[in-house]
C-alpha cells in the first residue's frame, strides 16, 4: 500500500515530457498571429521546449486547458485489491487512463509513465483505441468562410481537441471528421467550469449561432 501511494504521488505531482507536434503548431500559431504582445508571445513560447513549461505556468488556468495538447497524460482512476481488512493484500491494481497524442501509441505511453513510476511497478496496455490517422483539413476553409461570415472578427483556427474524439471509430474506415461545433458565447461565459458538469448549458442565442452555421456547412458540403 506504500508503493501504491508513492506512485499516485509521483503521477500527481510530475508530468510526462511536452511534445510539440504539427497539430499543435496549426492551432496555437493562427492564435499567436490574432492576437498582440505580451499574449502572443506568451503563445509561441508554448512551440518552444525550452520555454513550453514556463509559458504553461504563465498562462495559469488557461495554460491547464492546453497541457493536455502538449504532452501524454495519465490520470489514476481505478484502484482494488484487498479481501479482507486484516490482511495486507499482496497485489493492488490501478487502472490508468491515458490519453496519447496524434503521433503517439501505447509503446510511448509506457516509457513515459514508467519513467515516472519506477521500475517496481508493472505496467500493462489493457486496452487502445488508435486515434484517426494524419488529419485532411481540405474542408477547413468553407468552414472557416461560414464562421467569418457570422462572426467577421473572429479568427478560425484548426483545434487539436485536449480530450478524445470519436473519430477514432471512423478513421479505420478512411472518413475524416470535423468536430465542427460552433458557439458564440459571451467573453464572460465560465464555459470550461460548465461542461459536462451538473448544470451544463449555454446560452440560447449561442445555440441559434451554431445552428446556422451547421446549416450553412452542410448546404455547402460537395456532393
Amino acid at each position: 500500500m506504500a508503493r501504491l501511494g508513492k506512485m499516485l504521488e509521483a503521477l500527481d505531482r510530475e508530468r510526462t515530457p511536452a511534445h510539440i507536434t504539427e497539430l499543435a503548431q496549426r492551432m496555437f500559431e493562427p492564435m499567436a498571429d490574432a492576437l498582440p504582445d505580451p499574449h502572443a508571445a506568451v503563445l509561441r513560447a508554448l512551440l518552444d521546449h525550452a520555454t513550453c513549461d514556463a509559458a504553461l505556468e504563465q498562462l495559469g488556468e488557461s495554460g491547464q486547458r492546453y497541457e493536455a495538447t502538449l504532452r501524454n497524460t495519465v490520470a489514476a482512476t481505478i484502484v482494488s485489491g484487498g479481501t479482507a481488512v486484516n490482511v495486507i493484500p499482496s497485489e493492488i491494481v490501478v487502472d490508468l487512463d491515458g490519453r496519447a497524442l496524434p503521433g503517439f501509441g501505447p509503446d510511448d505511453m509506457l516509457a513515459e509513465v514508467g519513467a515516472i513510476v519506477g521500475d517496481d511497478i508493472e505496467l500493462e496496455v489493457v486496452r487502445f483505441e488508435a486515434g484517426p490517422a494524419e488529419p485532411d483539413l481540405a474542408f477547413f476553409e468553407p468552414l472557416a468562410e461560414v464562421l467569418r461570415e457570422l462572426d467577421p472578427e473572429g479568427v478560425p483556427i484548426p483545434m487539436l481537441m485536449p480530450a478524445v474524439t470519436d473519430g477514432r471509430h471512423l478513421s479505420p474506415l478512411g472518413i475524416q471528421t470535423y468536430g465542427f461545433m460552433p458557439l458564440a458565447v459571451p467573453s464572460d461565459f465560465p464555459l470550461d467550469r460548465l461542461a459536462h458538469a451538473a448544470d451544463e448549458r449555454v446560452p440560447a442565442d449561442a445555440v441559434r449561432f451554431g445552428a446556422e452555421a451547421i446549416f450553412r456547412a452542410i448546404a455547402r458540403y460537395p456532393g
